[in-house]
């Protein structure tokens, strides 16, 4: 089996990091794979925020646990109300994906940059763990502020986001694949 294919059926979402910054190279490798995405008509449409500041990391939580806290869903309900919960899971960086406002499929784009990025992470031997939770965080109209501090471009949007460093703990195997989910017609 070709290396890319060993590499997709290994990558796992990591939840567990170990308390070390990812090396300078290797995060500009996992963004370089972000930027060579396929997008919709080559708009390549997305904006790459890296936060490896551990305060506004901190920030970034808070934030997002005041917006659970407001959220009729039970789950994120309960996440604001947990001490120990991160949205990064203590990583020590984060990449939030922002989108263009006015692009064709920015959803579509920055989904494949994210991808490629989870996937580059894997091939340099970090764990990752791909959260998406940044448009409900972010389309409240309080956090706005945010986005500028963050240095998000106007016009742009946080679509997904990465925690990424190195794993704490090793990787689990992946569960069963369902059954009945292809179709082909010949």
């Amino acid at each position: 089996m070709s290396e890319t294919l060993q590499t997709i059926k290994e990558r796992r979402s990591i939840r567990n990091f170990k308390d070390e910054q990812v090396k300078e190279q290797d995060l500009q490798a996992v963004l370089e794979a972000g930027l060579y995405a396929p997008s919709a008509m080559n708009e390549q449409s997305w904006h790459f925020t890296v936060i490896q500041n551990t305060e506004l990391l901190k920030k970034f939580t808070q934030i997002a646990k005041n917006t659970f806290a407001k959220s009729d869903v039970e789950h994120l309900k309960s996440l604001s109300k947990n001490d120990n919960y991160k949205v990064f899971y203590n990583a020590p960086t984060a990449i939030v994906i922002s989108g263009n406002v006015n692009a064709l499929n920015t959803e579509a784009d920055t989904a494949a940059a994210t991808e490629n990025m989870l996937l580059a992470a894997k091939a340099l031997g970090l764990g990752s763990c791909w959260i998406g939770s940044m448009p409900l965080i972010f389309e409240n109209a309080q956090n706005e502020y945010f986005k500028k501090e963050l240095g998000i471009p106007e016009g742009y949007n946080p679509i997904n986001s990465i925690a990424l460093g190195y794993a704490a703990n090793e990787n689990t195997k992946a569960p069963a694949r369902r059954e009945n989910t292809i179709n082909i017609i010949k």
